[in-house]
This record gives C-alpha cells, sequence and structure tokens, in this order.
C-alpha cells in the first residue's frame, strides 16, 4: 500500500460510533471517546506508513454543542489531555497539526492549546493531520464568502475555495465514515464534490490497519472520471493506473 500510484494523497474519516461502542460495553460514553482518540492514533500512524500525506478528521462538529453537556465538558478535558499526551510524539513522527472550525465559541484555555499544538507540529512535513473541531461544512462555506464579501472582493468558485478551512490542502481523494451510517454529515461539503465514499459498519475504535486497507482497495478499484467518460480517461492514460 506504499505506491504512491495507489494511495489516495488525502483521506477523510467521520470518526462515528464512539458512543455506541461504549454503551456496547456499558461503559460512560466518554470512555468510547477515549477509546477514539487511540483508533486516530492507529490511523494516523498507518496513514504515514502507507504514503497518505493528508488525513483529516471530524472530531467535534457544531452541532454536537447540542449533546449532554457532561459529554461536552469531558470532550474539552480528553481533547487537552490528549494534546499534552500526543504533541510530543506527532512530532516525533513527522506529523503537522491544523485545528479548522470555528474558535470564537472555544474557551480561551482550549484556543491556546489549539494554537499551541499547531506551533510546535509547524515544521513537520511528513503527514498534515487535520482534525475539525467544531466545524460544520455549512459554516465553512459561509464564513469563507462572508470574508470574501468583507475584503470586497468577488465571490468565485476559486476564490471561496481559497477562504475555506481547508485551503492549504487538496480536497479529499477519498472519504470514509464509520459506524455503519450512510451519509456525510455536513463534513466537508464543498471539499468532497468527487471524493470517493466509503462507509464502514465498524465503529471508529474498532477501525484498525485492516480496516483502512479496506477503504483504500475500494478506492483503488473505483474509475475517477471527474465528468469526463470512460473513453477519455482511457485515452489521456493508456496503461491502466489504479487513482
Amino acid at each position: 500500500m506504499s505506491d504512491p500510484q495507489v494511495v489516495p494523497h488525502h483521506i477523510a474519516i467521520v470518526m462515528d460510533g464512539n458512543g455506541r461502542w461504549a454503551t456496547r460495553r456499558l461503559l460512560p460514553r466518554l470512555a468510547g471517546h477515549q477509546q477514539g482518540v487511540e483508533a486516530l492514533r492507529r490511523c494516523a500512524r498507518a496513514c504515514v506508513q502507507r504514503g497518505v500525506a493528508v488525513l483529516t478528521v471530524f472530531a467535534f462538529s457544531s452541532e454536537n454543542w447540542n449533546r449532554p453537556a457532561d459529554e461536552v465538558s469531558g470532550l474539552m478535558e480528553l481533547l487537552a489531555r490528549a494534546l499534552a499526551r500526543e504533541v510530543p510524539q506527532l512530532q516525533k513522527d513527522g506529523v503537522r497539526l491544523y485545528f479548522v472550525g470555528a474558535r470564537a465559541d472555544l474557551a480561551p484555555k482550549v484556543r491556546a492549546d489549539l494554537a499551541q499544538a499547531e506551533a510546535a507540529t509547524a515544521a513537520n512535513a511528513r503527514l498534515v493531520l487535520n482534525v475539525c473541531f467544531n466545524y460544520g461544512g455549512r459554516w465553512d462555506i459561509a464564513q469563507a464568502a462572508a470574508a470574501l464579501a468583507a475584503r470586497g472582493e468577488p465571490i468565485t468558485e476559486a476564490s471561496l475555495h481559497g477562504a475555506l478551512g481547508l485551503a492549504h490542502v487538496p480536497d479529499p481523494d477519498l472519504l470514509i465514515r464509520t459506524g455503519g451510517e450512510m451519509r456525510i454529515s455536513n463534513f466537508l461539503l464543498w471539499q468532497a464534490a468527487y471524493s470517493e465514499l466509503f462507509f464502514s459498519d465498524r465503529l471508529w475504535p474498532d477501525f484498525d490497519e485492516s480496516a483502512l486497507d479496506e477503504a483504500i482497495a475500494a478506492f483503488c478499484g473505483r474509475e475517477r472520471r471527474f465528468g469526463k467518460t470512460s473513453a477519455q480517461i482511457l485515452s489521456a492514460h493508456p496503461d491502466p493506473v489504479p487513482v
């Protein structure tokens, strides 16, 4: 899975199923989120090993504020602990962190922690890890349009794309959702326009290297046409190359 011709450059994941994983084990929902952090660690390491350049994950949506208050506060505490524990290892592994989402709604300490983690990993280049936190696809498009309007710039596809939260990376080639649900839930609405979609029945804490390889294998078996015909794709690439 290390051939850059067959491995997607950018993988995005909706990490769904933490709460159900915990409930099935008669554990608090926060225990599922803790195991979800472990799954993210495995997945990021596997992406590095397989030559994936960008990994984007949906960690906390703008709708998640509607969850029980104790779960939300627990998630914030979990984030702080995870950053303190994981950033040194991410530095060693060459992973660069970006946090994408609305920061104004976050507590000052959380905002400071996110900025510090980004600064600490800014020189890394082996893998870009985008963590979408307090993020929503509709919010992303709206804030990009508002920013352009405030600057008096015309709103075009190109300018809007450049003002989005993930303007620093190419659009995802493969979008994975775990947990058995078949929707993207307000995640990367603009960027996923031509992403290949893969839905896994595994709950996120159970998502491992073999599950990632299954998704990549499915991606490699598809023909990405971007509006063209199969004949046009074949004429441009006479030697079959999985893309």
